[in-house]
């Protein structure tokens, strides 16, 4: 499959993942009006990820748009619906949250994550060996990311503290993690979560404090739009909850199956690179089978 990327403010994990698709070339233009110089029936699809096009100037080519045009849906996307066209969300709850938005109403919508790094970040010793556990605190209320400290002083665990805002190093976090037994993780919504399906590819059960609403981002003043923290998850990846009264609890169940997680195993069934390839060779495949 040839793909003509757009590559103009696009993720840097969302990019590394789609070089890395095996079955994927991938040809770059890095200026909007370079398309016009461009046999676009050599390719598959075009994909441009921050930028509209006219579709409709295009009608047998096939268009992949998204994830970054805006947070919620604007006159940017009038010239992207057709049927030649989808626009990724990257998952269920993103979709959601657009789709209460009139001027989407023919917008095609998808869901389609990018592929997690698990070479990279991968598990280098079982969990009995691991000692190391960490706090990884984004954007939340700090009053609750202070909950969660004074219990765990009070049981006088150590611990170390990844801030999103505050920065870090990848290269930390990657050692981090490969020492790490578990962590918890107080973070706001996410579209896919990088960080977290990373702990989760190194094999590190975690115990989410989820929310519920995009209005729990510290900082914003979202409207009350259902949100998770963890839109790709299963009960392999560790513990999660919403509420502070019901941490102790939780904690205590979570460290008592630690042993009976399996993160990375979730991590590549659903969000490997080769899985995530597939699923967007899928997309492209069924809108080229469309008429």
């Amino acid at each position: 499959m040839r793909i003509l990327l757009v590559n103009i403010n696009f993720h840097r994990k969302n990019y590394n993942a789609l070089l890395s698709y095996k079955n994927i070339q991938v040809v770059q233009i890095y200026d909007i009006n370079q398309i016009n110089n461009i046999n676009l029936s050599e390719f598959d699809c075009v994909y441009s990820p921050s930028i509209p096009i006219d579709i409709s100037r295009y009608p047998n080519t096939k268009f992949l748009f998204g994830p970054h045009f805006s947070v919620f849906p604007d006159e940017k996307v009038l010239s992207v619906i057709g049927s030649n066209s989808r626009y990724n969300q990257l998952s269920t709850w993103t979709v959601n949250s657009w789709k209460i938005f009139d001027i989407v109403k023919n917008l095609n919508l998808i869901e389609l994550p990018f592929g997690v790094d698990t070479d990279t970040y991968c598990e280098i010793k079982p969990i009995q060996e691991r000692s190391y556990v960490f706090i990884y605190y984004k954007s939340r209320n700090p009053d609750e990311l202070q909950f969660v400290r004074n219990i765990l002083d009070k049981q006088q665990i150590s611990y170390r503290i990844f801030s999103y805002t505050q920065r870090y190093h990848e290269q930390d976090y990657i050692h981090f993690l490969r020492e790490s037994k578990y962590a918890i993780w107080i973070g706001r919504h996410e579209s896919q979560g990088f960080a977290l399906q990373e702990a989760l590819s190194s094999n590190v059960p975690l115990l989410v404090w989820d929310v519920t609403s995009m209005n729990q981002e510290y900082g914003f003043n979202y409207d009350d739009i259902p949100a998770t923290a963890i839109p790709y998850w299963d009960d392999r990846c560790g513990e999660y909850f919403h509420k502070a009264d019901e941490f102790e609890e939780k904690f205590k169940l979570f460290v008592s199956r630690l042993d009976s997680y399996r993160p990375r195993e979730y991590i590549m069934e659903n969000l490997s690179m080769a899985k995530c390839e597939e699923k967007l060779i899928q997309v492209v495949d069924q809108m080229k089978s469309e008429k």
